[in-house]
């Protein structure tokens, strides 16, 4: 037992105790040095005594003993006898937590240089049997890299860590990780496990190399890699690489991804899909937003809390400016444990996105004053980490055999106040916030017979001074002597109105004093004194700790979205002027009923039955507009601009279903778009052809058995000539090299096929490859080429190149100068989809002129309308009008042109484009003409769901404006004392077809 003695003395030595650092005698090596001297063969023992040990998450034990041998836990439970030899530490009052376990961390890696320069660089810089782009690192190897770091391991400490799953935070594979304890031992002493935990991102990291410049680039890379690998398992070749070699093995092995929103969660578990792999996700902050997009997906989560701290808004003006997605994502935050948990997801805490680790405690506060569950927290802190890292028979609860890594704390950890005092790593105690062993400062109730007190004591000294006052009578304050004596705390005092002295002996409890005591006449009583602030938290009003939202839940969490996704509806529009497309022209007066999602009638004075009926009276129906080139709706990057082919990238992987462009371009009618790569270079990725589904998710946007397409490109942008004195190095730089590229390429592909269509064995056969296979699709007529194209000498190349290799291109885009070589097309059979009156915005299209569509109809070409910019894509309708106006087209015909024709280019107009019974209720209601200025959408209508309507828009519009109040009242009154971010407009990404690397502006123009 320990000898107690003055207050100050006393903390010094138990604190010494609690940090005693000696060499630790290991029963097993995996190599033995040699002894210099005489061995030193004393075995260190310590007990931990009459603690409340928290197991786990789920089970405590109250005065508990923990025995810890060897930095192992020897032994744990209450009838553990405490062994003749051991250090014993009394930790009445305390209580014992696992340490907790973070996997996401470069603790003990160095960072890795930014080699990037000024100049593109197309090949790799990293000399030696590797693969051939650098961010595609699987050969690293957190193990030979680690080195401890006892600065960075005291700060993760103090939040209560003990184990760190450390990796190389560069690149998009980024090789093994390695589990270590946070100790102050060497490298050997620290390292936990060896597994192969692999770790993976969409972000290239430190490589200098052009490619890949985006989101969808990195998605692409990846999955070559991928198939690389497969492909070098199986087929063992004799040219060995070093990275296949490490990647094929980690494709069986246990894997963390990172990623940076639910979309990106969404495009890994694909790739985890296409290839049989189960990662773990590091990311999942933004579940809350929509739990539907994960459900039945299974997947398991580590969350780097971090929390919207709330913003400056102390400026009327400047707040005016701040997005509503930006409110919502402070309002809503801090639900997304709770959400985690009433969703049955699995996840694990990390503290890798705070900049001090230690904050972890405060964001935990913020969830749990949310609705988060303190149990489900404390596991995902310990078991459910070291269950991922598949080290939980190390580590994460507290059990024999397992290591002696615990948190002593002074209250349960996450109760207001709650201290770490000693993390303690292997056995090692390490002291983190020095305290009395027993601090009885504070305020307490107390009641003696029948009449309550406050009794308050103060530090003085090396002691304290303490005084007692009725809280029923006078407010005399009788004086009262103080001894203390470790745990123990002794009080003496005399009141006014008796004789004689009331004599307490107590002990500090979680909520006060507790002891035994006499009154003057000697009467011995049971004594217990509440703390005040203990009082103040049980007594406090719930509703003062919540921090539940103060806006409503939308899809999605951002301005217009809707309470709840839209639902196919039976709607009868009555009395209304049809624009049909089909042989029946514009019919008057006519109704049309909507059922199931498709168009079920089309008549006059059809019945009413049950539908929901629409007035039309005076109002125009048309087809929904179909936008043939359109940028919106994509994230991180419309260009893959890193080489010259890229047709192993494809929009379709970074469909981004919450672009406010989608909404806007809904409230101007338009209900379908092909979402096209950029034109940075002669042959780019694939299209998506998707329905602007706002709110919905990525696959509810793509239609479904749509034919695949293809971006080739054309003219300034693919040579480079415009992008300055950087870039003359990557070939194409004339227009003579573009022709070559399209030949090669092609040839390339067709070498391919006929080296696989030859092999005989798997080391014959070439590794598969996407941009080959994807060429190939195109030589076979199954996939369709939309090209960027303005001058007429290269609109008549293409046409060539492609006669001469079998295939036809599908439609020329922008096709500037389309009005020189109409005839030329329609013998082609290539569809033009134009502007109606762009020209002189740059050298190339300086023979535009804006009877080019009017023209290229007359010669029997296929001709649609598009945007290729997002503010255009508003009031494609007017677009039309002007082709009335320049060449005298039908105002029938004109609305074709952004409707049926685009449709037709898709291959889609078996399904839209007309008002016809059988085809998909894709429909938009006009106030007006539809080609008039004056016309306004009144509904919006995808496959019978409305998506927009006047008045949905002008309730969304109060609501919003309401909830934008309320939530800056909460940040206004915002509790957690965060230093407040600036107040800033969000500045929107709206890319064009030179829109390059994920900027919104132009790199060229």
């Amino acid at each position: 037992m320990i000898t107690f003695m003055p207050k100050s003395n006393f903390m010094k030595k138990i604190l010494s105790f609690l940090g005693l650092g000696l060499s630790l005698f290991y029963s097993g090596f995996s190599q033995v040095a040699p002894v210099r001297g005489i061995a030193d063969k004393d075995v260190e023992i310590k007990a931990y005594t009459n603690a409340t040990v928290h197991v786990d998450a789920n089970t405590t034990f109250k005065n508990a003993t923990i025995v810890v041998k060897n930095g192992k836990i020897d032994a744990i439970g209450t009838q553990v006898a405490v062994p003749v030899n051991a250090v014993s530490v009394d930790l009445q009052g305390k209580h014992v937590y696992p340490s907790f376990v973070e996997l996401y961390s470069a603790y003990g890696i160095s960072e890795a240089p930014n080699k990037k320069g000024e100049y593109p660089v197309y090949e790799s810089t990293n000399p030696g049997a590797y693969y051939w782009n650098d961010a595609i690192r699987p050969q690293m190897d957190a193990a030979g890299m680690f080195s401890p770091d006892q600065k960075s391991a005291e700060k993760w400490r103090k939040a209560g860590f003990g184990v760190s799953l450390s990796h190389h935070q560069d690149g998009i594979a980024r090789g093994k990780g390695l589990a270590v304890t946070l100790g102050d031992g060497n490298t050997e002493e620290n390292i936990i496990d060896l597994k192969n935990h692999a770790f993976f991102s969409f972000d290239k990291g430190s490589s200098s190399m052009s490619y890949p410049s985006s989101l969808m680039g990195s998605i692409a890379l990846l999955r070559q890699a991928f198939y690389d690998a497969k492909w070098y398992s199986d087929a063992k070749p004799e040219k060995k690489n070093i990275s296949l070699e490490h990647l094929s093995r980690q494709l069986n092995a246990p894997g963390f991804f990172k990623v940076s929103d639910k979309l990106d969660l969404l495009r890994a578990e694909k790739i985890a899909q296409e290839f049989g792999l189960s990662w773990i996700y590091v990311g999942g902050n933004d579940y809350y937003q929509n739990p539907d997009l994960f459900r039945n997906k299974n997947i398991k989560l580590v969350v780097p809390i971090n929390h919207p701290k709330a913003y400056d808004v102390s400026n009327p003006l400047a707040t005016s400016m701040l997005a509503m997605e930006d409110l919502k994502e402070y309002d809503w935050a801090p639900m997304n444990l709770y959400t985690l948990s009433k969703n049955g997801v699995r996840y694990a805490l990390s503290a890798s996105a705070l900049e001090k680790p230690e904050e972890i405690f405060k964001e935990i506060r913020i969830a749990l004053d949310a609705g988060a569950n303190e149990k489900d927290i404390l596991a995902a802190l310990t078991t459910i980490p070291a269950q991922f890292a598949g080290i939980d028979k190390q580590v994460g609860s507290l059990e024999r055999g397992k290591l002696a890594n615990f948190l002593i704390t002074n209250k349960p950890i996450f109760e207001k106040g709650s201290k770490i005092i000693t993390n303690v790593v292997r056995g090692n105690g390490f002291e983190i916030n020095p305290e009395p062993i027993a601090d009885f400062a504070g305020k307490y109730l107390v009641q003696l017979g029948e009449k309550d007190f406050e009794l308050s004591i103060s530090e003085d000294k090396d002691s304290y001074k303490a005084s007692l006052m009725s809280l029923l009578s006078d407010s005399t304050k009788h004086k009262v002597n103080v001894s203390t004596q470790g745990f123990g705390i002794n009080l003496s005092f005399k009141l006014s109105d008796e004789e004689g002295y009331y004599r307490i002996q107590g002990r500090k409890s979680e909520n006060g004093l507790k002891g035994r005591g006499s009154d003057p006449k000697g009467v011995p009583f049971n004594f217990s004194a509440t703390s005040e602030e203990m009082e103040e938290n049980e007594n406090k009003n719930s509703e003062e700790n919540e921090n539940f939202p103060v806006s409503s839940f939308s899809y999605p969490m951002k301005a217009f979205g809707y309470p709840a996704l839209p639902e196919k509806q039976s709607i009868l529009i009555k009395n209304v002027t049809v624009w049909t497309n089909e042989k029946d022209g514009v019919l008057e007066n006519t109704d049309v009923l909507i059922s199931n999602g498709v168009i079920a009638q089309i008549g006059k004075n059809l019945p009413k039955a049950n539908w929901t009926v629409i007035d039309g009276t005076g109002m125009h129906l048309t087809p929904g507009i179909v936008d043939e080139h359109s940028h919106i709706a994509i994230s991180k990057g419309v260009n893959e601009g890193g080489q010259a082919v890229s047709a192993e990238v494809s929009i379709e992987h970074v469909v981004n279903p919450e672009d406010i462009n989608i909404y806007r371009q809904l409230a101007g009618g338009v209900t379908a778009a092909q979402l096209l790569h950029g034109s940075a270079n002669p042959i780019g990725g694939r299209s998506a052809v998707v329905k602007l589904k706002y709110g919905e998710s990525p696959d509810e946007m793509l239609i479904n058995n749509a034919d695949g397409f293809i971006k080739f490109a054309l003219g300034e942008n693919v040579k480079q000539s415009n992008w300055g004195e950087r870039f003359n190095s990557r070939y194409p730089q004339t227009r003579m090299g573009v022709e070559q590229m399209y030949y090669d390429a092609f040839h390339r592909a067709l070498e391919y096929r006929k080296a696989k269509e030859s092999a005989r064995t798997a080391k014959d056969k070439p590794p598969y490859n996407i941009e080959y296979e994807v060429l190939l699709e195109i030589l076979d007529r199954k996939r369709f080429v939309s090209c960027h194209s303005y001058i007429q000498s290269e609109i008549n190349m293409l046409m060539h190149v492609a006669d001469s290799l079998g295939f036809n291109i599908n439609t020329f885009t922008h096709i500037l100068e389309g009005y020189k070589v109409a005839d030329k097309m329609k013998a082609h059979g290539v569809s033009g989809s134009t502007f109606s009156d762009w020209w002189a915005y740059k050298f190339e299209v300086k023979d535009a002129i804006p009877y080019n569509a009017a023209i290229m109809h007359e010669q029997g070409v296929n001709v649609g309308i598009n945007s290729d910019d997002a503010e255009m894509g508003r009031r494609l309708n007017q677009e039309a009008s002007k082709i009335v106006k320049y060449g005298g087209v039908s105002q029938v015909e004109a609305v074709k042109m952004v409707t049926l024709n685009p449709a037709k280019m898709l291959h889609i107009d078996n399904r839209v484009g007309s008002i016809r019974v059988g085809k998909d209720a894709d429909v938009v209601l006009w106030s007006d003409v539809p080609l008039t200025q004056k016309a306004k959408v009144k509904y919006t209508l995808i496959e019978g769901k409305i998506y927009y309507s006047e008045d949905q828009e002008k309730a969304a519009l109060e609501r919003d404006q309401k909830q934008r109040v309320a939530i800056i009242n909460k940040m206004m009154a915002d509790k957690y004392g965060d230093k407040r971010k600036p107040t800033a407009a969000k500045r929107e990404k709206m890319y064009h077809c030179e829109s390059f690397n994920e900027s919104s502006e132009s790199h060229h123009d």
